[in-house]
């Protein structure tokens, strides 16, 4: 599946004599092309409300950006998916750079973890979470002043091309025991 993109939808029920100005419904809809958010739109109107693409037109279909998407912040997603066993709610936080890419690792997370598809998947809200808001404490180790990450498979190269050998009698030593080297963001 390739990355998704944030469509926002805008339908309507054609307007006929007895309703000339029907009602607009509005809808953000993540999806890798517009095609694809044109036909969610139409699943979900259809589910919520007594209009379907017979009997319907869309007004417009527009792509959202992100302001800052290089800035990581803190996503909350409340997510209604259908199992095996039933219909089930659920709330999941990431961290990633953009909405776009918070909402696709919520889908290789879902599919990895339950199995779920992704026509089966609907997403009902995303929202940032602020850092003292975030309730997942695989979230919550991410937010830490100090956080390190471990370097220890480490292969030391030649400085320069001239200390390079083809053969060496002894293996390389990538664990080292005495100094682990660490990586501060």
């Amino acid at each position: 599946m390739p990355r998704l993109q944030e469509y926002q939808v805008i339908g309507r029920h054609e307007p006929t004599e007895k309703e000339p100005t029907p009602r607009l419904y509005r809808m953000r809809i993540f999806a890798p092309n517009h095609v694809v958010a044109k036909s969610r739109f139409w699943y979900f109107l259809k589910k919520a409300h007594k209009v379907k693409k017979a009997s319907g037109e869309i007004v417009s279909v527009n792509e959202i950006f992100e302001k800052k998407p290089l800035t990581p912040m803190n996503y909350g997603i409340w997510i209604r998916y259908d199992s095996r066993s039933g219909t089930h709610n659920m709330y999941k936080e990431y961290r990633e750079l953009t909405r776009n890419d918070a909402v696709y690792a919520c889908y290789q997370d879902m599919a990895a973890r339950h199995r779920a598809r992704f026509r089966s998947i609907h997403i009902l809200k995303v929202e940032t979470v602020k850092d003292k808001d975030v309730r997942r404490p695989y979230i919550k180790q991410l937010l830490e002043k100090d956080i390190k990450f471990p370097l220890p498979h480490r292969v030391i190269r030649p400085s320069s091309k001239k200390y390079v050998q083809t053969f060496v009698g002894a293996r390389p030593n990538t664990f080292a025991t005495h100094k682990v080297q660490w990586v501060e963001f």
